[in-house]
């Protein structure tokens, strides 16, 4: 992998956990040669995950669309910022440049950006690796509800495995490089 694209909150959440997690993060993107490919903005969990990468001469790549540029949200260090009409188009931008995702703790601009990578992955529209931080357990309850999910009979049992988890990155990263697709069936 060369590229990771990271989904997390523009905040900073209730816990110094996520913030020194996307510190982490970005650091490890960066030391590992990896480019960062992120929503674009300086503020909260985003901005730290890009701070620590350029801190350590990673190469970071904003896409952000021009009504958030226009609210000042937009970080203003990058050195490759891309400027886009819509939200729809920044996804699609995220997802062509990326050969993974990570999901850190965030809000519902997360959940969604991860549902679609996800998704997308069930119906065979890409075959890379989906990771989600689980930092201090954020995102258990989410696994529990993709398992109930399966449980109920609108995903099949193998659709849990199109996602890896750790609560530390480079178990995460680990985790990622040996993920390896397979053709969903079922509902």
């Amino acid at each position: 992998m060369k590229a990771i694209c990271v989904f997390c909150g523009s905040s900073y959440g209730r816990s110094i956990k996520y913030k020194e997690a996307a510190q982490e993060l970005g650091t490890f993107l960066a030391q590992s040669g990896m480019t960062l490919i992120y929503g674009g903005g300086m503020r909260g969990l985003m901005g730290e995950v890009a701070e620590a990468a350029l801190r350590h001469q990673g190469r970071v790549v904003g896409i952000i669309p021009q009504f958030l540029k226009d609210r000042e949200v937009a970080h203003n260090r990058l050195g490759e910022l891309l400027v886009v009409d819509t939200m729809h188009t920044r996804k699609a931008k995220m997802y062509e440049a990326a050969d993974g995702f990570i999901a850190m703790p965030g809000g519902y601009g997360t959940y969604e950006e991860l549902f679609e990578v996800l998704s997308w992955s069930r119906v065979g529209l890409h075959q890379k690796p989906i990771g989600l931080l689980n930092v201090d357990g954020f995102f258990d309850p989410l696994l529990d509800l993709l398992q109930h999910t399966v449980e109920n009979g609108f995903a099949a049992p193998e659709d849990l495995d199109l996602i890896v988890s750790a609560a530390d990155v480079s178990t995460l990263y680990e985790r990622m490089k040996t993920f390896r697709h397979h053709r969903c069936s079922g509902t």
